[in-house]
């Protein structure tokens, strides 16, 4: 895509029993028996620091969207954000933005994702090896604040083991629903002792179809400035998705560890599906070393230092008599180092200590201009050092993890923050935020506990405290964002926000019938969030348009919430079935509900494997969210998303290939997340039905 181009209820306490959606292990390897298996509780026995959810195999790649929010948004506890087929970010039990931090291979992202729901997530899934989901004592090896939890992107372009051989996969598809064409591939291979891997994809995505009109229920007059838009049906405005991207590593691979370097390239055009519209260019390099040497002293079981460097921008584009123009352009540089050491057991604990450096320097211009847009540019350096243990003795586990961060942030201190020009703000502009630096110490720490009281049958109760240090956004914000309809106002103010997580579970992890229940409790003081003040800032050069004021402000709040999941498997001989549901709801203390939190959700899942053939089906049925903050338009609607999938794998000589149709929202229902900003909640249905046809092959 050429930048220069011009068309570029009630009380729901029945609920609290919960889950996901999209159906799950949808393509299992056709050479054994298929089962429905709860993954995370079966992985959850054998360690607590272990990802409660890892996505893999042929179940990764039946639910593979265009985004990471796509891919994983219905999974247990995990729900997502939707700008369209280009953006969509993971939101995990009702805490999105900088509280779920976005890992690759280990290491940040290095995006702008956590600002503003409409900037994608710099890390391509087409390709990812597996995608883990952390919480509690696992999450405090990587960063500090992540209380909703994290997830990695693994992609193993650094490989840690010689292939055997030259082994690869290829994929293509098509979906009706947008016209959507796309194609993966990647290949593995060694020369003497340097294993490779190259991995690429292009998806390319036209404006997707919609259930009937795209502004709910038909209404284009909400009196909310900057959200009040016209109507459509058929296709959406703005919701295409073009991206493709190239990945290549080698790493030594020796007798005692490996060494490993990598290089990617991305390149993401999307569309912004808002009443006025608009699309970002996106683009990142990333460059990833990683060194690990197994058993490198006594007592040590291994000791490994890695690193990323990424560079990356976008340009944001707005529509000017129907032509995409330039507006501003984001750059965020940001380089990552961590070294780990793995100890061997001392009276039955195991543990990971180290340390890890992160410095970012983000900054946003307006194009023409060449002044700030929105927050000023700032460094952000952030010191850690970590510590995790975890002991076995006989039934029981038992996990302790203590985190501490130093974060600064270092703001351009001579950027003036001015809302002047066009602007005019009835009755008074928006007190600015001071531009200043700031310091913050950070401590995290977790106790957990596992007690296999039966043979696969396991109870644990976990406690984790969390703190998180503003964002730059949230600190120094002063300025219009289209996207979300809103002019943000960021308060130098605020102090770390520090989260308590009490969570109880029960699990049942062998024989036929398996399943898991967690019940948590999660209290903030100093909860960061946008309250919408009533004021609006308006747009004189653009007829008018007007913006809502946002300001940065904090409270005590607390999130409740429960999921559980039950599986069946009988015969063993590839039928299954899996019924689950999840809800959270949160709430000021001093009364109110949280802005953006999720609808709760049951479902079903079936399937049935023979002789090469796999059929599957799952129902997810979303309750209406009419528990919103103040300030948020609602309800949301409740709605029914039906799925089924059919494939086929034979072998033919070395080569494993699969055809496969899946058809999506079959009842063409009109789907909206409550997650979403009301910019995109009150105008941007999901996608409506569709069918998608591919083969897959594997040698």
């Amino acid at each position: 895509m050429n930048l220069t181009y011009s068309a570029i209820a009630t009380r729901r306490s029945a609920l609290w029993l919960v889950a996901t959606a999209a159906f799950s292990s949808a393509a299992m390897a056709q050479q054994n028996p298929m089962q429905i298996d709860v993954t995370g509780s079966r992985e959850s026995a054998s360690s607590i620091l272990t990802p409660t959810k890892i996505l893999q195999g042929n179940e990764l790649q039946d639910k593979l969207g265009t985004t990471l929010g796509a891919t994983i948004g219905n999974e247990l506890g995990v729900s997502q954000t939707g700008y369209g087929l280009g953006a969509s970010r993971p939101v995990m039990r009702g805490l999105e933005g900088a509280r779920v931090q976005i890992l690759q291979n280990g290491l940040s992202v290095g995006d702008v994702s956590a600002i503003s729901a409409d900037h994608a997530v710099a890390s391509p899934v087409a390709n990812a090896r597996q995608i883990e989901i952390l919480r509690g004592a696992a999450a405090l090896l990587y960063g500090s604040g992540s209380s909703g939890g994290l997830v990695n992107v693994v992609n193993d372009r650094i490989l840690t083991t010689l292939p055997d051989k030259p082994t690869g996969a290829v994929n293509t598809s098509y979906d009706t629903v947008s016209n959507g064409r796309a194609a993966s591939g990647v290949i593995e291979s060694s020369v003497g002792s340097v294993a490779v891997h190259v991995d690429t994809a292009i998806n390319n995505n036209q404006n997707y179809r919609i259930p009937g009109n795209s502004a709910l229920n038909g209404n284009t007059n909400w009196n909310i400035p900057g959200i009040d838009g016209v109507n459509y049906t058929g296709k959406l405005p703005n919701s295409f998705n073009n991206q493709n991207n190239l990945g290549v590593g080698a790493s030594y691979i020796g007798k005692s560890g490996y060494t490993g370097i990598s290089v990617e390239r991305l390149n993401n055009n999307y569309g912004i599906p808002t009443p006025e519209g608009g699309m970002i260019a996106q683009s990142q390099n990333r460059y990833d070393f990683q060194h690990q040497t197994r058993d490198p002293f006594a007592g040590f079981s291994s000791i490994k230092f890695s690193a990323a460097n990424s560079n990356y921008n976008h340009t944001e584009f707005s529509i000017t008599n129907g032509a995409y123009t330039p507006a501003a352009l984001w750059k965020n540089i940001a380089n990552e180092a961590r070294l780990e050491l793995a100890h061997k057991a001392i009276m039955g604990w195991k543990g990971t200590f180290g340390a890890q450096v992160t410095r970012s320097s983000v900054e946003a211009v307006e194009i023409g201009s060449g002044s700030y847009a929105i927050l000023p540019s700032t460094k952000t350096n952030s010191n850690a050092l970590f510590w995790i243990e975890e002991g076995r003795w006989g039934a029981l586990q038992g996990n302790l993890g203590l985190r501490y961060d130093n974060v600064k942030q270092n703001p351009n201190s001579s950027t003036v923050l001015s809302a002047e020009g066009p602007f005019a703000s009835p009755p008074t502009d928006p007190t600015a935020p001071q531009v200043q630096s700031k310091n913050f110490n950070l401590i995290s720490y977790s106790a957990g506990g596992l007690w296999n009281f039966a043979n696969g049958y396991g109870t644990g109760l976990s406690y984790t405290v969390s703190q998180r240090a503003p964002s730059a956004q949230e600190l120094y914000s002063y300025g219009i964002h289209e996207s979300t309809a809103t002019f943000a106002v960021g308060n130098s103010n605020l102090s770390k926000e520090t989260s308590h997580n009490l969570e109880f579970n029960l699990q049942k992890t062998m024989g036929q019938v398996r399943g898991k229940v967690n019940v948590y409790l999660n209290k903030f003081k100093n909860y960061i969030y946008g309250f919408y003040t009533g004021q609006y800032i308006t747009d004189a050069a653009e007829e008018g348009k007007g913006f809502s004021v946002v300001q940065a402000q904090q409270a005590a709040a607390t999130i409740r919430g429960a999921e559980g999941e039950l599986t069946y498997n009988w015969g063993n001989v590839g039928n299954g079935a899996r019924l689950f549901a999840d809800a959270s709801q949160g709430t000021f203390d001093a009364g109110g509900n949280l802005p953006l939190q999720p609808a709760p959700r049951v479902g079903l899942q079936v399937a049935h494997q023979k002789n090469g053939w796999l059929a599957n089906a799952s129902y997810i049925y979303s309750f209406q969210q009419n528990r919103l903050a103040t300030w948020e338009v609602g309800p949301t609607p409740s709605y029914n998303l039906l799925n089924a999938g059919l494939s086929y794998t034979e072998k033919i000589n070395k080569v494993s290939w699969t055809g496969y149709m899946m058809l999506k929202n079959i009842l063409n229902d009109d789907i909206r997340y409550a997650t979403t900003p009301m910019a995109v909640r009150l105008y941007a249905p999901q996608p409506g039905r569709s069918l998608m046809v591919g083969v897959r092959a594997n040698f």
